[in-house]
């Protein structure tokens, strides 16, 4: 019996593909597609970057942005795409990437989407940590929570009425959480 394996892939042959209509990461070499975003998904993911990209203007200069490969690990490579990312001023790299940005973003943001599982989720998050993300959140429009996760392996959920910051990677920054998911 033989057995084969699919090739894995760089992420720089991952950034050659031909452009489709699904979303796609490289997930430890392997491409991993998902249907494109619902009305809600973008939605969310617009308002909470705007809040954000309003205040990284007028306190730091750093890039807001969405969608945008990140590359997290090497051998074999990993591809995310936060659904909104920050990186701050000092982290931007000089002239204009037409790449993947090969360095971990300071936030990454992941609005759930109905199909994604748990495990999912769970995965996003540590490849994101691992690689020196210093705060992501999820977004979960259901139940109207947002949870940081800190590289520490800490946890904490916000809820309507609550107001989110996060001085140490964010200062300056606060959101209340009924705004996102209005």
């Amino acid at each position: 019996m033989s057995i084969t394996t699919a090739k894995l892939l760089t992420a720089e042959e991952f950034f050659l593909l031909p452009e489709t209509q699904m979303r796609r990461e490289l997930v430890r070499g392997e491409v991993v597609e998902t249907m494109p975003t619902g009305f809600r998904h973008g939605k969310l993911a617009f308002r909470f970057g705007k809040k954000l990209d309003n205040w990284a203007e007028e306190y730091d200069g750093g890039v807001v942005g969405v969608e945008t490969g990140f590359i997290l690990d090497r051998n074999p490579d990993v591809v995310r795409a936060p659904d909104v990312f920050y990186v701050r001023a000092e982290r931007v790299p000089a002239g204009e990437l037409e790449t993947f940005a090969d360095f971990a973003p300071d936030l990454a943001v992941e609005v759930i989407s109905p199909s994604e599982t748990a495990n999912e989720v769970r995965e996003k998050v540590q490849d994101y940590l691992a690689a020196g993300t210093a705060l992501v959140l999820v977004l979960y429009p259901k139940t109207r929570e947002l949870v940081a996760h800190t590289p520490d392996g800490l946890a904490r959920t916000y809820r309507s009425g609550e107001t989110f910051t996060a001085p140490d990677v964010l200062p300056g920054f606060s959101c209340a959480v009924a705004e996102i998911f209005v």
